[in-house]
C-alpha cells in the first residue's frame, strides 16, 4: 500500500510547488497594479520607466553567487548521499556522482557568471 503512494505523494508535491509559484507571483503582479493604481488615483504622473521599474525590479548584483551556492551545495549533497550508501559494488556511488555532476556543472556556470559580470551591477 505504501509503495503506492510514493508516486502519488511526489507529483502531487511537485504541483503543489508550482501552484504556489504561480500565486506568489500572481500576487506580487497585484500588488504592483494596486501600487500603479494608487499613483494614479493620487495624481502623480507615471512615466513609463517608473512602471517599467516597478514591473521588473532590478536583480541583486549577488544573484549568480547564491544560485551558484545553492547548485554547489545540491551538487555536494547528491555526493554525500551516494557516500553515506552502504554499497560493496561502489554502484550506488558512481550513480550519485553522475547525478551530481549536472548540478556541479550548472552551480560552476553560474560561479563562473559572478565572477565576470556579477560585481559591477
Amino acid at each position: 500500500m505504501t509503495e503506492e503512494l510514493i508516486p502519488i505523494v511526489m507529483f502531487v508535491s511537485i504541483a503543489v510547488v508550482l501552484i504556489a509559484a504561480f500565486w506568489f507571483r500572481q500576487r506580487s503582479r497585484d500588488g504592483m497594479q494596486q501600487t500603479i493604481r494608487l499613483a494614479i488615483d493620487k495624481g502623480h504622473e507615471l512615466t513609463p520607466e517608473i512602471i517599467d521599474r516597478l514591473g521588473h525590479p532590478q536583480a541583486s548584483k549577488y544573484k549568480d553567487l547564491r544560485l551558484g551556492m545553492i547548485w554547489m551545495a545540491l551538487a555536494i549533497g547528491l555526493l554525500l548521499c551516494g557516500l553515506a550508501v552502504p554499497d560493496s559494488s561502489g554502484d550506488a556511488l558512481r550513480g550519485c556522482l553522475a547525478g551530481a555532476a549536472f548540478p556541479f556543472a550548472i552551480g560552476t556556470a553560474y560561479l563562473i557568471l559572478y565572477r565576470f559580470t556579477g560585481k559591477e551591477a
